[in-house]
């Protein structure tokens, strides 16, 4: 249960930012959501076709009822790809092949976390949408810290990405890597830890200059349903990976990362040299 049963309020962001309310286990609030459409979204577990609020909210409901998301059940381990090249996905290949050794995240019901296997940076990360605030789940933290994981702050479940890279660091970890959803959040996670693997997340309506202070900041970016990402990370990128919602590698150890989990999947992949950014025959809409 949450520490405080009457204030269990999870506030995320979906689907184009669309911003969900989620009070005592239940979806209480859902806005409307900038996009029209996004081929990520067509693929969930259960697809949003339509980005309509009720099928917004019908979608969230089925991340809590598979998965248990913000509630104190939540499954906080898993093994399978999402996405072909998502967050999650990658900082797991890192820990795999040993270029990683920790991973900064947020999670529902837990605030900014510490994890060091792959089976839970998927299961946090996996299904995962841009987590704004939340409420402690007891239980939740306690599986966490069972499997090996660190809790930044128990009483609040605050979420804060430098405190939780300064804090693996703390614990000896070298090989850092942390999702980040704001410039201002990565410009001082690379002021303060220079060898952090930066990883941008969430980034639908970022503004142009925003943009250019996170791509000059990060490893990866993803493209999210964001103009200015496309436009000035895809024509930086060392690599881009996808053509709907794309990622793209603005370091060359990025590259690598990607390069590895390549590597390690059995799916045919097409590589050919081209200029970036490059466009498929369906992306988000609009471009924000």
């Amino acid at each position: 249960m949450a520490e405080n049963e009457e204030n269990d309020i999870h506030v995320i962001e979906a689907i184009g930012r669309s911003k969900i309310v989620i009070k005592n286990g239940n979806v209480a609030e859902v806005s409307v959501s900038r996009l029209r459409q996004c081929p990520l979204a067509k693929k969930f577990a259960r697809p949003v076709n339509e980005i309509t609020q009720d099928e917004v909210k019908a979608n969230i409901e089925h991340r809590m009822d598979s998965w248990g998301m913000c509630q104190p059940h939540r499954n906080v381990c898993g093994a399978v790809d999402f996405v072909g090249f998502g967050a999650s996905e990658l900082i797991s290949t890192g820990i795999l092949s040993g270029s990683l050794d920790a991973a900064v995240l947020a999670c529902d019901g837990a605030g900014t976390v510490i994890v060091t296997t792959p089976e839970m940076v998927q299961g946090i990360g996996g299904r995962m949408s841009g987590l704004v605030s939340t409420t402690p789940l007891a239980e939740e933290m306690d599986r966490i810290e069972q499997g090996g994981g660190i809790v930044l702050d128990r009483a609040k479940a605050m979420v804060d990405p430098v405190l939780g890279t300064a804090k693996a660091y703390e614990k000896g970890f070298t090989r850092v890597a942390v999702t980040v959803a704001s410039a201002g959040t990565a410009l001082a996670i690379r002021e303060k830890f220079p060898e952090a693997f930066i990883f941008g997340v969430h980034l639908s309506g970022i503004t142009e200059e925003d943009a250019e202070r996170i791509i000059g900041a990060a490893d990866i970016v993803t493209a999210c349903a964001s103009r200015w990402i496309w436009q000035i990370a895809g024509a930086r990128a060392l690599l881009q990976a996808g053509t709907a919602v794309p990622v793209f590698a603005l370091t060359k150890r990025g590259k690598q990362l990607i390069l590895d989990k390549i590597a390690r999947s059995d799916r045919p992949v097409l590589v050919s040299g081209s200029k970036l950014p490059v466009y498929g025959p369906e992306l988000p809409d609009p471009l924000l």
